[in-house]
């Protein structure tokens, strides 16, 4: 089993912990519809659904953060892993992000809310919220989150966990563009259990 506190201190350098949200931490009913001509034709499709002639996504249930509080439900081996990694995080200085395909909530303090209600220390960590940029692409806009912290040049090691083989795969291609960082990769189920992607 690997030692996830000790990531920054294990090969020395400042480490960057960056955790998915939905069904990584947590699932809720959160669904994306597909609307065309303004309405909803369809409910509750994947994220990689192909979309038809004139049809488009619409994540307007992913902006509720009402919704959000109500039907979060925690993964728990994952909430304990991030609560155990944020607090090692705080005492040697690395740092810890959220990162979601999710645009801005319309109540950020109920959203930020939610996470403290199970015990998560949100004092130090950012939610950062790749919907904003406006590609369709969740990988490529979680990319260029990604790229925004490294070029930061403040991390030795930087490592991820996601419940998305895409999102994993977007941040080990920046290998080569940052060879002086160690890339973790760490696949989550929706048990909370978890598996290297390389």
């Amino acid at each position: 089993m690997e030692n996830f506190n000790t990531f920054s201190e294990a090969k020395g350098g400042l480490g960057l912990t960056i955790f998915d949200i939905d069904k990584t931490l947590f699932t809720s009913d959160t669904k994306i519809n597909v609307k065309k001509d303004g309405k909803i034709i369809k409910r509750g499709v994947s994220s990689y659904y192909r979309l038809k002639s004139g049809e488009e996504f619409d994540y307007g249930e992913f902006k509720d953060a009402k919704r959000f509080a109500q039907t979060a439900s925690p993964i728990g081996r994952m909430i304990a892993k991030a609560k155990a990694i944020i607090k090692n995080a705080t005492k040697v200085g690395s740092k810890v992000i959220f990162v979601t395909a999710r645009a801005d909530l319309d109540d950020k303090k109920l959203f930020i809310n939610t996470f403290k209600a199970h015990g998560l220390d949100m004092s130090n960590i950012y939610v950062e919220r790749a919907g904003n940029l406006g590609v369709v692409d969740t990988a490529q806009n979680k990319q260029t989150v990604f790229k925004k912290y490294l070029d930061s040049g403040k991390y030795a090691r930087v490592r991820m966990f996601d419940d998305g083989v895409t999102n994993l795969r977007a941040l080990l291609s920046l290998k080569d563009d940052y060879p002086d960082i160690t890339f973790e990769a760490w696949l989550v189920n929706p048990r909370g259990s978890i598996s290297t992607v390389r």
